[in-house]
């Protein structure tokens, strides 16, 4: 059983869109999506440096076009399709639930109302590395933080104000060996962000939506969701609310999946997956050299 995921925030890299520009009717597809937008993500995606493309009104879409290039030149039909965080918007068109251009109006409103929620208030993100959530976690909630990623594998983000993170950094919790402040514009699935919800609540209405036709994974609970207006509802909410990343994996192992292909640009949850789903083969699309190795994999594991 094949599970296709795509990457959260932070993945983007200078020139990942370039070599996947080059594949017949992507550059097409790019510029369109661009146009409906009024991003050029050709530019981002190619030439920008990487302060360019951390802003959250960029990397966002830019995030979403690449996972659905990638998609689109892979060309198969998963059994099961999953997002972490903004990946959420891809795996939703993925699973039909909305259409490639709609995937990025939306997470072009997503991008643009985060920008603007982190920029009231200093607020940032750490990660911790070590520790046992059971421990970390209340240990968060104590220093008014919230663990807005619980990744597996004992990775946590943290996030809340500038003071709350430096609170963090002098007061680990018990087991974390290091605190990393990460290079985010804000407080990301977090109460912070409740001025985005109410953005992406008022896209909402502009939505053609229809029911998941593979099974649709949500990184709220790792719960699989039968109904497009329950996707999109939890697109909505997720955005001040934390990943759970951890449990979508329970779930891929307990729906039996047993091969993982991550889209462009792919790496992180397959690093993750390696850790949590002993036993699952795994794939990262980085680039289109990447595609064949992909399909032999997907042959072998896509039936169910």
């Amino acid at each position: 059983m094949l599970v296709l995921v795509a990457p959260g925030q932070g993945a983007q890299t200078p020139g990942f869109l370039t070599p996947w520009l080059d594949l017949p009717g992507a550059s097409d597809r790019i510029a369109a999506w661009s146009d409906a937008i009024g991003l050029d993500l050709a530019h981002y995606g190619t030439h920008a440096d990487a302060d360019e493309i951390r802003d959250t009104a960029v990397a966002q879409p830019l995030l979403v076009a690449a996972g659905l290039l990638s998609a689109a030149a892979l060309d198969v039909s998963p059994s099961v399709v999953a997002g972490h965080s903004v990946g959420e918007i891809t795996a939703a068109a993925l699973a039909g639930v909305i259409d490639d251009e709609a995937a990025l109006r939306f997470v072009r409103t997503r991008g643009l109302g985060m920008a603007e929620a982190a920029a009231v208030s200093e607020t940032g993100m750490a990660a911790l590395l070590g520790g046992d959530p059971d421990v970390t976690i209340p240990h968060l909630e104590k220093l008014g933080l919230t663990a807005a990623n619980v990744n597996g594998g004992g990775q946590i983000v943290a996030a809340g104000t500038a003071a709350q993170i430096a609170a963090l950094e002098a007061d680990k919790p018990e087991g974390v060996r290091r605190v990393v402040a990460l290079k985010v514009a804000g407080a990301f699935h977090t109460h912070h962000m409740a001025p985005a919800v109410e953005k992406l609540r008022a896209a909402v209405g502009d939505l053609t939506v229809c029911d998941p036709t593979v099974r649709y994974v949500s990184n709220a609970d790792g719960h699989t969701v039968a109904t497009g207006t329950e996707v999109v509802a939890r697109l909505v909410g997720q955005v001040a609310n934390p990943v759970r990343w951890d449990l979508c994996m329970e779930t891929f192992r307990s729906l039996g999946v047993t091969a993982l292909v991550e889209l462009s640009p792919g790496g992180t949850l397959t690093g993750l997956a390696k850790r949590a789903l002993p036993g699952v083969k795994t794939l990262a699309l980085k680039t289109p050299d990447d595609l064949d190795a992909a399909r032999a994999l997907i042959s072998e594991h896509a039936g169910a």
